[in-house]
Formats: C-alpha cells, sequence, structure tokens
C-alpha cells in the first residue's frame, strides 16, 4: 500500500501532485551544505508547522446494495415470463413462472399417499408391523432427502432458508412419531401390550409422514412461481464472473471470486450463484429448458452503491468506521468521489501478490468532475483506487520525510546546531508520504538534515 499525504485535510483529488507541490512549499531557506573538505553536499531544511494527512491507497471494486438470483427449483421448462431486462421491480413482485411436470407429479403422489395413510390403520396383523414401520421410515427419509436437495437449488436465501428449516423440523417431528410408534411394536411384541396401541402409533407416523412430504412437495411447486426478494434492477440469468487479471489498475485487484468481480458484495450475495463463461449469454428465453438450479433472473439493488477494498496487513490497523477517503475509478477520468468506511472485515484475505490484505466495505457518495460538474453514477463492478484518510493533523511541526532514519531501535533526524549536526530522537505522528510530523525532539524552525544523512556524524561540523 502508498501512503500520500495532502496540504489541505479537508479535501484531496490528486494527492502525489499536491503532496509535491507541499513538500517544495515547506523546504523555506534550503540550502546546500558540505560536511569536512571532501564530503559530499548535504541539503538542510527547516521544520515548520504545517497541515499534514496520512492517507492510505486501496484498490477497490464498486459494488450493488444486494443482489439475488432467482433459480428454477426443479426441472421443466420456462413457461412465462413477466419482467424485461433492466425493468425495476418491488420486492415480492412475480418476475417468471416455470412449468415442471416431474415436480407436479411428486405432489400429485404424495397427495395420493396422504389420502391412503388417511384411510389406513385397520386390518394391520402383528407381523405386518415391523415391514411397515420399516417401509414408513424409508418412504420419509426419501420425501426428506428429495425436499432437502430441492430447497438447496433455490437461490433466493429466505426462501431456501425457510424451506430448510421445515424440512428439519419436519424430520425431527417424523422421528420423535417414529420412536412411539417402535416402542408400541416392540411392547406388542414382547406381549405386554395390545396390537391396537401398536396399530395406532404406527398409523399416526404414518399420516405425519405422509402429510409432510405433501407439504415438502407443495412447496417446491409453490417455488416453481419466481418474485422478487429484494427490491432492484432486472437482468438475465445469473451473476456474471469477472475474466482473470488485466494489467494496470485492474491487475492490482485481488481476485477474490465472481461475485466481487461481477460488483457484488459476497456478504449480501446468495449462496451457489454464478455465470456462464465470457461470451456465453445465459438468458433463458420463455419455452426454453431449465434444470434444477439454472439461474434464471437477478435482482440488483444498486439503490446505494458501495465500495470493496482490500487493505494491506501493514495499514488496516489504522482503518476504523467512520474515516473518510476519495475514490478515483478507471471509467471516470479526472472524477473524485467520496466515500466513508462502514465496516472492517476481521478475517483477512490473501492477496494475488501473496500478501495478506483485509477487507474494508466502504459508503460510496456523489462524485465530482474536474469542473465541479456532477460526476456518472458507477457501475457495480467497477474498478477503483481509494484514498483513505486515516490521520490528519492540522498544525503540526512537520519535516520532510526524507529527513527522518532509524538509529538504535527508533526514529530520529539529525538537527544543525551551530553548524553541528546533533542526532535527535523523535516521535513520529501523522505520516504523509512527503511531511511527517514530530511529536517530540524537533521544533518549529530547526534547521534538518534532509539528503545526505548517511554521510553526516554526530558533532560532526556541517558548514
Amino acid at each position: 500500500m502508498r501512503r500520500t499525504q495532502s496540504p489541505r485535510p479537508t479535501h484531496v483529488t490528486r494527492p502525489r501532485l499536491l503532496t509535491a507541490l507541499t513538500a517544495v512549499a515547506v523546504l523555506t531557506a534550503t540550502t546546500a551544505a558540505s560536511c569536512g573538505d571532501d564530503q559530499p553536499p548535504v541539503t538542510l531544511a527547516s521544520a515548520a508547522r504545517n497541515p499534514v494527512t496520512e492517507v492510505i491507497d486501496a484498490p477497490a471494486t464498486v459494488t450493488a446494495r444486494a443482489a439475488a438470483t432467482l433459480t428454477a427449483p426443479a426441472d421443466g421448462t420456462l413457461s412465462s415470463l413477466r419482467v424485461e431486462p433492466g425493468q425495476r421491480v418491488k420486492r415480492g413482485q412475480v418476475l417468471a413462472v416455470v412449468a415442471s411436470p416431474s415436480a407436479q407429479a411428486r405432489l400429485r403422489q404424495a397427495r395420493e399417499a396422504l389420502d391412503a395413510a388417511r384411510r389406513a390403520g385397520r386390518g394391520v396383523s402383528t407381523g405386518d408391523l415391523t415391514g411397515s414401520r420399516r417401509g414408513t421410515d424409508k418412504a420419509a427419509d426419501e420425501a426428506f432427502d428429495a425436499a432437502r436437495k430441492a430447497a438447496e437449488k433455490i437461490a433466493d436465501p429466505r426462501l431456501r432458508d425457510a424451506l430448510l428449516t421445515q424440512v428439519t423440523s419436519a424430520q425431527r417431528q417424523y422421528a420423535a412419531a417414529a420412536r412411539t410408534a417402535d416402542q408400541a411394536v416392540r411392547a406388542v411384541q414382547r406381549g405386554i401390550s395390545g396390537l391396537n396401541s401398536a396399530v395406532g402409533a404406527l398409523s399416526a407416523a404414518q399420516r405425519l409422514q405422509a402429510q409432510q412430504a405433501y407439504d415438502l412437495a407443495k412447496a417446491t411447486v409453490d417455488a416453481l412461481t419466481l418474485r422478487a426478494p429484494i427490491a432492484g434492477v432486472v437482468q438475465p440469468g445469473g451473476t456474471r464472473s469477472g475474466g482473470g487479471p488485466t494489467g494496470g489498475l485492474a491487475g492490482l485487484l485481488e481476485q477474490v471470486g465472481g461475485a466481487q468481480a461481477a460488483g457484488i458484495d459476497p456478504s449480501v450475495l446468495a449462496p451457489g450463484q454464478g455465470g456462464p463463461p465470457a461470451g456465453v449469454d445465459d438468458a433463458v428465453a420463455v419455452g426454453g429448458q431449465v434444470a434444477a438450479g439454472t439461474p434464471v433472473l437477478t435482482v440488483v439493488d444498486t439503490g446505494q452503491l458501495g465500495l470493496l477494498a482490500e487493505v494491506d496487513e501493514t495499514d488496516v490497523l489504522l482503518v476504523r468506521a467512520g474515516v473518510t477517503a476519495t475514490v478515483e475509478l478507471d471509467a471516470v477520468t479526472g472524477a473524485s468521489y467520496d466515500a466513508t468506511v462502514r465496516s472492517v472485515d476481521v478475517l483477512p484475505t490473501n492477496s494475488a501478490q501473496g500478501g495478506v490484505t483485509y477487507r474494508v466495505r466502504l459508503a460510496l457518495g456523489a462524485g465530482k468532475l474536474a469542473e465541479d460538474e456532477p460526476a456518472p453514477t458507477p457501475r457495480p463492478g467497477m474498478n477503483a483506487i481509494v484514498h483513505l484518510r486515516v490521520r490528519e493533523a492540522t498544525d503540526a511541526v512537520t519535516v520532510p520525510a526524507s529527513a527522518v532514519f532509524s538509529a538504535d531501535g527508533r526514529d530520529a533526524v539529525w538537527v544543525v546546531r551551530d553548524g553541528r549536526a546533533d542526532r535527535a530522537p523523535v516521535t513520529v505522528g501523522v505520516q504523509g508520504s512527503d511531511l511527517v510530523q514530530i511529536l517530540d525532539g524537533v521544533q518549529a524552525g530547526d534547521r534538518v538534515v534532509v539528503r545526505g544523512a548517511d554521510q553526516v556524524r554526530d558533532g560532526q561540523e556541517v558548514r
């Protein structure tokens, strides 16, 4: 990561250019001096009071607030598409309908099994009890497995979680009923209970299993009507993964998965979503075949754009919620956007260069062009560089960054007093790329060595 500073802490437009100009401005009364007759000249400058800002540069990607991909819950065809690409939709609005003969057939079979279970319970002999219980257990296991697989292929996280919860709850209820039936059958076999109690318990388990299988099959059929889980803009297919690493600014971005490359914050993206290879249109036409899990439509909420930045481990401890930043986009030359840090991830990610980085999530604000005109609204997935203003000092004693060196495990500068060099230990505060705040050890007006410090010795005469 690169740190830069700005002479005006309230606004940074082109940090690298402004910091260079600031460094020139603070070199008041700069002179060339000699350390003895045979030593090369060194450069001196005066410590002065200046505003200084510590800025961390980090690569980032523009992200949408949220995205949800609607997938086919079962094999079939897309029978109806009720929206157009680019259309803005409301939450809960019907977007498409999938026709699935296989799901309808499972529902009919479950209804027939439920009707049969409701009529059962009479004429069961003692020898049939164990076989009937095992058959009921097998049917229940098959129904629960089928329902769980169907639920896991639903991309809408709310609907998927609701169906999986329903499956888990039904499985627990059946397990309790099955234990009761098993105890009753064992009691009959030991001759300590009547047949009617075992038949009644087994019939109750069969009816519960059949009812649950019907409810789960009906939930799958209901899910064939695809509704918008969030408000946003519709696009065909699923979220599309980005290509491989490229040069320039895009090459600085760590490839953290298709979601971020597509401009979607992974924390708001339902799992299992993806797209086709580059150059393939994954739009499903009306009447087209779909398999269970096929992405049909994606709803993207662009109401509040954000940024997902990758901050190096050496800098992340300076970043916290509320830190302000300016943003430059590859796609909008000369524009500067405002941003504010919302959160910093606790767990790290591995960068493309092999280092450790942490994801920083920012809210993206409005932008302005060089002519102070409003900048265009970015799109999710655009590449950016974020300039995080992590520390600021408005009236600080500063020296050029080149004056500070390390000696005996701490920072120091060469202060020239009465023509002789004196090594002064210092405490560094806000660190810009060209100016550094000195908290103690140097006063405003002190003359310090800013070039050729490696040629200077303590007490040496500097002319």
